[in-house]
C-alpha cells in the first residue's frame, strides 16, 4: 500500500459542493481508502488571476494502485464532474482538478506525472490543506510539509470549514 496525497481544486460552479462531493469518489476508487481529507479552503486564483477565486482541499489515500493507474482514476473523475481540458488555457477556470501531490516518498518523472507535483513547496493553496491532515509527509527535495508551509505566503487563504 502507498499513501498518495492529492490536491482538490474548483472554482466555477459551486466548488465547495463539488469538492465534497469529490471526497466520496476518491474513497470509492478501485483498491484504495480514503484515510484523510482536509477542510476546504478559499483561495485567489493562483497563475491566471483573472478569474474567480477557488475552493481547495487535500485528500490522503492508501491504494495499490500504481501511479499513472492512480492519475488516469483522478482524470476519469474530472471528466465525470464536468471537467473540461482545454490545452490552450493554462491555469484556468475549472470544474473540478485533481492533482497527484505525492506518491509515497516516490519520484516520479513521466510525460504526464510530476511527483512531488513540481510546484508543491510554493504553493500554500496545495501546503496548507495538506499540512492539515499529513504534517509529517516528506516533499522529496524540500522536507516536511509542515517546514514547507512555513515558508510560503498564504495571503488570501481562509478556512471555510467542512
Amino acid at each position: 500500500m502507498t499513501l498518495a496525497c492529492i490536491g482538490l481544486g474548483a472554482n466555477l460552479g459551486d466548488a465547495a459542493q463539488t469538492l465534497r462531493d469529490a471526497f466520496p469518489a476518491l474513497a470509492a476508487l478501485p483498491q484504495t481508502t480514503l484515510r484523510a481529507r482536509s477542510q476546504l479552503y478559499s483561495t485567489p486564483a493562483w497563475g491566471n488571476q483573472d478569474q474567480p477565486a477557488f475552493v481547495n482541499a487535500a485528500a490522503v489515500l492508501e491504494t495499490t494502485l500504481p501511479a499513472p493507474d492512480l492519475l488516469a482514476a483522478l482524470l476519469e473523475i474530472e471528466r465525470r464532474f464536468g471537467r473540461v481540458r482545454d490545452p490552450a488555457v493554462h491555469w484556468g477556470p475549472r470544474a473540478l482538478d485533481l492533482d497527484v501531490l505525492l506518491y509515497g516518498e516516490q519520484i516520479i518523472d513521466l510525460p504526464q506525472l510530476q511527483v512531488p507535483h513540481p510546484y508543491l513547496h510554493e504553493r500554500a493553496f496545495a501546503l496548507l490543506p495538506l499540512a492539515e491532515i499529513a504534517p509529517d509527509v516528506i516533499i522529496a527535495g524540500h522536507g516536511r510539509v509542515r517546514d514547507a508551509v512555513m515558508r510560503v505566503q498564504a495571503c488570501g487563504i481562509a478556512s471555510i470549514g467542512g
